[in-house]
């Protein structure tokens, strides 16, 4: 059964919040790619479209949104997403996962892209999902 940690960003106000998502709710990831948008619903959020910006599987590999599919890919990157080069013209071999949502994801990052009102209020203020770090 999959489980995931999903990490929501309001963009209006730069807070972030963190859910656990696990049975029916973790199966609405399942198989959608980086870029699509998910109904709010699955993390408690009624009202609200989530886009999926990113993620990373149980050791810390990052989701690419160029690499098809679910599977590990090696790759040769000069910069983005999984390897920050400290010189120009620096290249490094490095480990990353395909776009699709699968079951070895770990953490899925979002981002509010449609909702009436904010976050934070439909959560309650102070809920216990909010992160307070």
């Amino acid at each position: 059964m999959a489980e995931f940690k999903v990490v929501v960003a309001d963009p209006e106000t730069g807070e972030t919040f963190q859910f656990e998502v696990d049975g029916q709710d973790a199966n609405r990831f399942l198989g959608r790619d980086l870029g699509d948008e998910v109904d709010g619903s699955a993390v408690g959020l009624d009202g609200f479209t989530l886009e999926l910006t990113g993620g990373s599987d149980e050791t810390g590999r990052p989701l690419r949104a160029d690499v098809p599919g679910s599977s590990l890919k090696e790759l040769l990157l000069e910069g983005g997403v999984g390897y920050k080069p400290t010189r120009d013209g620096e290249r490094k071999r490095v480990t990353v996962r395909g776009r699709e949502i699968s079951d070895a994801v770990a953490q899925i990052n979002a981002t509010v892209v449609d909702g009436d009102g904010s976050v934070a209020d439909a959560l309650g203020e102070g809920g216990e999902d909010e992160d307070d770090e």
